[in-house]
């Protein structure tokens, strides 16, 4: 009795077992969606100040971006600033652990940046930080 006559089905044809290969692309593709990261990101480019202080921020779900020309973004969507207490409300309703970290570019305006700050924390928010890149002393 030879090996073709194991491999055959009834008729007559060779059939080749996929299963292995397919248990096997299901495995690596949940690999990659549970590694994957996603970060929340504001939804414009922001050049950061530096700060020898600056420390990592673990749990920050709400990113709010101000831009160098006053625009205000939250969850990559731009705002009038006065209705970002209402965005930080609503985001915040989602997730009561997370933090709130603006992301003000260099060149940007304090006063904006100091009224989207205190319009987070009249939401409800006690965690506030400002964005800022580590400085290599």
């Amino acid at each position: 009795m030879s090996t073709k006559d194991h491999v055959k089905s009834e008729s007559g044809t060779t059939a080749m077992n996929i299963t292995p290969l397919i248990d096997m692309v299901f495995i690596l593709l949940i690999f990659f969606v549970v590694n994957a990261s996603f970060v929340k990101e504001s939804g414009v480019e922001i050049e950061r100040p530096s700060a020898r202080s600056a420390v990592t921020q673990e749990k920050a779900n709400i990113m709010i971006a101000v831009t160098e020309n006053g625009e205000v973004w939250v969850d990559r969507n731009r705002v009038d600033p006065r209705s970002v207490r209402g965005h930080v409300e609503r985001l915040h309703a989602e997730n009561p652990e997370g933090a709130v970290v603006i992301l003000a570019d260099d060149k940007s305006e304090t006063g904006l940046v100091i009224e989207v700050l205190d319009q987070a924390r009249l939401a409800g928010v006690e965690n506030v930080a400002v964005a800022a890149t580590p400085d290599g002393m």
